[in-house]
């Protein structure tokens, strides 16, 4: 005898029948799959259901985990990782915060932005995140938070300053792929950085950098790309481009774009996002220290990192030499040191009076200095900035340096105790720009007083003819 078909649907006592019929004719796996399938509670489930109905639940956990495990695994196979610990990602909304980013900004850092799509909307959208990479951390930059407590605070061009200073610092050598586009969404994310493409220094665009490389018709530059790493075999997916693509032809695997699109203005961040964000602006260090390394490999000329920071220096030097007459930008100040420096000694002092501790980037600078008699510290390549405030306290120095570190240094010192130095000008016209403006008066006996043989540090780097030579040519124009 046959009838029309029960729908047992949110019927709960048709759900029990049912699970009690299963297990009488069938056994209690059976009867327990239907139990989870209609969501019945357990308390209302024979014991011997409900213990199969807790392994079930059990397995099925496992089984989650096991392919989410699967999938973590399968995407470190096939895509390019971040190299350094989570906790070394910062996600900064606050300026306290940024200050700690400020005062590790100091040579090679590798720059993105990302915003959340528009998916042909009209106008360009606003930068929700700006992505800094050193060498051992990252910085996340929550641009719409700090922009808005900047604002709150009545000090809403303390960040934008921050961006412009660190565009047209040619001392920090700035790494991106597409930097125009991204410098396009910043402008319209704050009007006051419209100009920042017009004076930045020391960039290198990686975009460019991929147009130049010569890739084979396998699209396997890199030497040293195993068979592990070859993405020919896979299954079938979306072709890489732009800067995934230039990752896998330099580091062996491309990026994983899958946050690419997501919502990057709505908070909290997801971890993919912050590990996506990170990744983005960390290969760019990685990839440009390759090509740096060994670039005749990839059909470059062996001056690649001249040739990449120079370009547009070059550019940059011809187009202020044109225009010289005219005021600098508030960012070409800050490169060129403060229009008003704080008051110099009221007479004039000898090389032998005046003590200086130079920045790691003014190694030039100090050598110069050195020869003409006056007391130079110089920090080490892996010195910190802070380090010169800690001498200049302890031995009563001068601070001399130049860009972004200026500005955290001079707070950390008294009042004419740290000079910005012109970063754009040789060594030999800083020493120039030092010695007038602390009214330092040089004789033909001082500029031999520091550069014997047993005075040490200067002797390997310059032998003393040399710098014999370089002195008085200073001493020269100095009188």
């Amino acid at each position: 005898m046959t009838g029309n078909p029960i729908h047992i649907g949110d019927n709960r006592w048709l759900q029990e029948h049912l699970v009690q019929s299963l297990l009488r004719h069938c056994n209690a796996r059976g009867a327990a799959r239907w139990a989870q399938r209609c969501r019945v509670p357990p308390e209302m489930l024979p014991q011997a259901v409900a213990e199969e109905l807790q392994k079930l639940h059990i397995q099925d956990r496992v089984e989650k985990v096991t392919k989410a495990d699967n999938y973590e695994a399968s995407k470190k196979k096939d895509y390019y990782q971040l190299p350094i610990p989570r906790e070394n990602i910062h996600f900064l909304q606050t300026w306290e915060e940024m200050l700690q980013c400020w005062e590790k900004v100091l040579q090679v850092v590798g720059m993105d932005m990302e915003w959340k799509p528009s998916f042909g909307m009209m106008g360009k959208p606003r930068v929700s995140l700006l992505q800094l990479a050193l060498k051992d951390e990252v910085f996340l930059l929550d641009l719409p938070q700090l922009l808005e407590q900047a604002e709150a605070e009545g000090e809403k061009e303390k960040l934008p300053q921050f961006i412009q200073m660190l565009y047209s610092d040619a001392t920090i050598t700035k790494l991106g792929y597409g930097m125009s586009g991204d410098l396009s969404s910043l402008a319209a994310t704050c009007s006051t950085l419209k100009d920042t493409e017009k004076q930045m220094q020391g960039v290198v665009d990686l975009l460019a950098v991929d147009k130049q490389l010569q890739w084979g018709k396998d699209s396997r530059k890199v030497d040293g790309l195993s068979p592990e790493h070859s993405h020919e075999k896979r299954g079938v997916r979306q072709p890489e481009k732009g800067l995934s693509l230039l990752v896998q032809h330099v580091l062996g695997k491309p990026l994983d774009k899958t946050e690419q699109l997501s919502n990057w203005e709505k908070r909290p961040l997801r971890e993919e996002q912050i590990l996506y964000a990170a990744s983005d602006a960390y290969c760019l260090l990685e990839i440009y220290e390759r090509l740096c390394k060994d670039p005749e490999s990839f059909g470059l000329g062996s001056d690649l990192t001249d040739s990449l920071v120079g370009k547009q220096s070059k550019k940059l030097r011809a187009k202020k030499q044109l225009n010289k007459q005219e005021a600098p930008s508030p960012s070409e100040q800050e490169c060129q040191g403060p229009r008003t420096e704080p008051s110099c000694p009221s007479g004039p002092i000898s090389p032998q009076e005046f003590s200086v501790v130079c920045d790691n980037m003014l190694q030039g600078l100090g050598r110069y200095l050195h020869c003409l008699g006056v007391d130079v510290r110089l920090l080490d390549n892996e010195d910190e900035h802070r380090k010169a405030a800690e001498i200049a306290r302890q031995e009563g120095r001068v601070i001399l340096t130049s860009g972004l570190p200026y500005q955290t240094l001079r707070s950390q010192v008294g009042e004419g105790r740290c000079f910005s130095v012109n970063c754009s000008e040789k060594a030999k016209e800083q020493a120039l720009q030092v010695l007038k403006h602390f009214n330092v008066q040089v004789s033909l006996g001082d500029i031999f007083s520091r550069c014997q043989v047993g005075r040490g540090w200067l002797q390997p780097r310059l032998p003393l003819a040399h710098c014999s030579l370089r002195c008085l040519g200073v001493l020269g124009l100095a009188l």
